[in-house]
């Protein structure tokens, strides 16, 4: 049979999904930890072992073989703009839902201090913007000639004012900077158009940072890695929801995606306003959103996790622990492989995954704001609502393994206690059960209709 070879080299495992083309079934997963620090291949080869334990390969012919990464820290990425409010807010915005994790994000004429802690940092990609359309081009020539002066091996994305990019390309060709031009994140005032930069991007990682994170010899074996792992989420999170020209989109969704060192969550929807009278401020809303919560994980961020949420959070959802809660963070991030057996384990990591689906929507979500006037309450909405999107779907370790995947993502839902939170108020509750988010944004790339109609399949009711 023809079937497709889906891999996601994650920062901590290795995952397969080998899927039947014809039927549209997923035949096997497996998995295994990542070993990108001596070859990528040799986690990459375990978990293949353990898929040819499941599956007869002698009757299978991988004709697609893709891939998606979040291995060696994934796609780091610098955002620069003038006003941190307007189109630094926008290129974060845009680096994000390139599937990036955001190292800084600098605003106004950078200093020679800011450039040096640039460097240091170490990023990926630079995605330079600042002012719109035929509005102030001072500070972005001011930043692109200290790119050219301190960075010389970092590919940088120049996504701004279109006046000036004829004077940035000169400055960086002048000093051998890798760079490729794009639109403008922000053309007009509280206008965003993050798509063109997203693109450039992945373009980008494709060709430099794939090699740069000693991925090359997976390339040889594969069709090519063709984006950062939340990249592949947020496109079949947008293929499931929109559809294809063949296959109907489900509608709005909301995913929470709860790992060991950050929480991602992704909205599909327009976010307008659902209650009248209600005004919007501030920068739009990219249609297809991606936040990432560094500060909300299992594992990897569970101290910072209860530094951020407070002891008497956490024991909200796990009032008759046993433990201390900070020592019990600190324990998991301690030991990062730790899987729960005991009862009461598995309720304090459920705890632990409840705030983390509780902070990370609040955060993502719209707010609705009211301010007294002498002509009455005005109310303003600043960010997405999201109170009408018809699903929350859930996937990550915890909510994949949960026996109680619903109790963890209904944290997600409207709580009438903070009601300025637009969060969903009646979604229904899926699951990624079989872990394929990932691997189906990948097919998606060739087989759209295929990818929705086997999420569709395989994507469950909590």
């Amino acid at each position: 049979m023809d079937a497709a070879l889906l891999i996601d080299f994650g920062s901590t495992y290795t995952k397969l999904t080998a899927v039947d083309l014809e039927n549209e079934e997923i035949l096997a997963t497996a998995k295994d930890l990542t070993t990108v620090q001596t070859d990528i291949m040799i986690g990459f080869n375990n978990a293949f072992e353990k898929l040819k334990e499941k599956i007869d390969l002698s009757q299978v012919n991988f004709v697609e073989k893709l891939a998606c990464s979040s291995a060696a820290g994934g796609l780091k990425m610098i955002a620069i703009g003038l006003v941190p409010e307007l189109t630094a807010e926008a290129a974060k915005r845009a680096a994000l839902g390139a599937g990036a994790r955001i190292l800084g994000v600098y605003s106004y004429e950078l200093t020679k201090h800011e450039m040096e802690e640039i460097v240091k940092k170490k990023p990926d990609i630079i995605l330079l913007a600042g002012g719109t359309d035929g509005g102030n081009k001072d500070c972005i020539l001011h930043n692109a000639k200290l790119i050219a002066q301190y960075i010389k091996d970092v590919p940088i994305v120049v996504a701004g004012n279109k006046n000036a990019q004829d004077e940035i390309d000169d400055i960086l060709n002048d000093a051998h900077v890798y760079h490729k031009i794009t639109e403008n994140v922000m053309p007009r005032l509280n206008q965003i158009n993050v798509e063109p930069a997203r693109e450039v991007i992945r373009e980008i990682f494709m060709e430099k940072i794939v090699e740069a994170k000693g991925m090359k010899r997976a390339e040889e074996f594969i069709s090519g890695i063709l984006m950062p792992t939340p990249a592949a989420v947020l496109k079949a999170a947008r293929i499931l929801a929109d559809g294809t020209d063949k296959e109907e989109g489900i509608g709005e969704l909301i995913i929470v995606d709860i790992g060991g060192a950050t929480t991602d969550v992704h909205s599909i929807s327009s976010g307008e306003p659902s209650k009248a009278g209600v005004t919007l401020r501030g920068l739009q809303e990219p249609y297809a959103k991606r936040t990432v919560e560094g500060d909300l994980g299992m594992r990897v961020s569970a101290v910072s996790l209860w530094e951020a949420a407070g002891t008497r959070r956490i024991k909200k959802f796990v009032p008759n622990t046993k433990y201390d809660v900070e020592e019990r963070c600190k324990f998991l991030q301690a030991n990062v492989n730790f899987i729960p057996k005991e009862e009461e384990d598995i309720e304090f990591d459920e705890a632990l995954g409840m705030v983390a689906t509780e902070m990370a929507t609040e955060r993502h979500v719209g707010l609705i704001e009211s301010v007294y006037t002498p002509m009455g309450i005005i109310y303003s909405q600043v960010g997405k609502d999201l109170l009408n999107v018809r699903y929350l779907i859930g996937t990550g370790g915890v909510i994949v393994h949960s026996r109680n995947p619903k109790k963890i993502l209904s944290a997600g839902k409207f709580n009438p206690d903070t009601p300025n939170y637009l969060k969903p108020m009646n979604p229904e509750i899926l699951v990624d059960k079989e872990y394929i988010l990932s691997a189906m944004g990948l097919l998606a790339e060739k087989y759209p209709d295929k990818a929705i109609r086997i999420m569709k399949k395989y994507i469950v009711k909590a």
